[in-house]
């Protein structure tokens, strides 16, 4: 059984293709974090491996490793920390592409976050995806495509994974978690369309305070000076080396809360997202100028555009810092 929630078309896809014996050599599977991609490239790398009729059925040995990710034969690469990933952890994954599967019948290769690759990196993944070894499946994960060197792009076939409606974010928590209603519609409308925002928060109660504590620094930064400011950047590009992701949450969490503020201006107030914090927006958004919102929403989204082509980090967010909007009468 496919675990993924929403994205049907995409799983009938997949689903069809395993069952006709067609399945491309190589898919990249872009959107925004939490939004499925992984889930669903360990559930295709389960229906490959799976030892029952009915693929993947999510409860054979070989499943259940495969979710445990302690199978042999399905690898993930990623950034482990690092700045890219490196041509050495692409030759290791050759490498082993070229042995016959261990404990299945496929190897499967993830790369998480292959928009990090480095060219050197990128050009030796070329090969593998021009003349995959038989038995061998390889899976990019992307959130942004266009940082991909178009020879890999050309090479795989592009699956998109857009932010699910808030509605079925909210079912699944409520059907398949049993959260409560209440609280299934503020994890879903926090989410942003993506359950495994949703469902991380529901099982882990630092994940809404850690936003409760990001939103009050955003907060405290428009009322304080240069100083205070880029002392919070420095903070965030030292973050930025040892956890990207972070960052990448915290900056998105801004484009989110200022996104409400511009919906507010603009008389929008029912589509707003941090609907939790409704009274401090519409007290917020009392301070600011239309364009000072639009503004800011644009340098937080080259922010992240920047930072994504490996930028300097600390320039990036000086900037950013530099570009928060005055408060009307400050």
């Amino acid at each position: 059984m496919w675990q993924v929630v929403g994205h049907e078309t995409i799983v009938a896809l997949l689903d069809n293709s395993l069952k006709g014996g067609n399945l491309s050599h190589a898919y990249l599977l872009v959107g925004p974090p939490h939004v499925g991609k992984m889930t669903l490239a360990l559930n295709l790398a389960q229906a490959l491996n799976c030892q029952e009729d009915q693929k993947p059925c999510g409860t054979c040995t070989s499943c259940q490793r495969i979710a445990g990710l302690r199978h042999a034969d399905i690898q993930v690469i990623g950034l482990d920390g690092r700045a890219e990933i490196g041509i050495d952890q692409i030759r290791e994954m050759e490498r082993s592409a070229t042995l016959k599967p261990f404990e299945g019948r496929n190897r499967v290769f993830i790369i998480d976050g292959a928009e990090h690759l480095s060219t050197e990196a990128a050009n030796c993944l070329l090969k593998t995806l021009e003349e995959p070894p038989p038995n061998v499946q390889l899976m990019l994960l992307a959130v942004n495509e266009r940082l991909l060197l178009p020879t890999v792009l050309s090479r795989c076939q592009k699956l998109e994974l857009r932010p699910l409606p808030t509605p079925v974010v909210e079912r699944a928590l409520i059907e398949h978690w049993e959260a409560a209603p209440e609280l299934a519609r503020l994890l879903a409308r926090l989410s942003s369309g993506c359950p495994g925002w949703a469902v991380g928060a529901f099982h882990d109660d630092r994940i809404p305070g850690e936003r409760a504590s990001r939103l009050s620094a955003l907060l405290q930064l428009t009322s304080v000076g240069r100083a205070e400011r880029f002392a919070y950047a420095a903070q965030l590009a030292s973050q930025f080396s040892k956890n990207r992701e972070a960052v990448r949450e915290v900056l998105s969490l801004w484009v989110g809360w200022w996104r409400d503020l511009l919906l507010i201006k603009g008389g929008c107030h029912d589509f707003i997202i941090n609907i939790d914090q409704e009274a401090t927006l519409y007290n917020e958004a009392e301070n600011y100028h239309l364009t000072g919102i639009k503004g800011f929403i644009e340098s937080l989204q080259q922010a992240v555009e920047a930072l994504g082509r490996n930028a300097n980090p600390r320039l990036v967010l000086e900037v950013l810092m530099l570009n928060i909007p005055q408060k009307e009468g400050g």
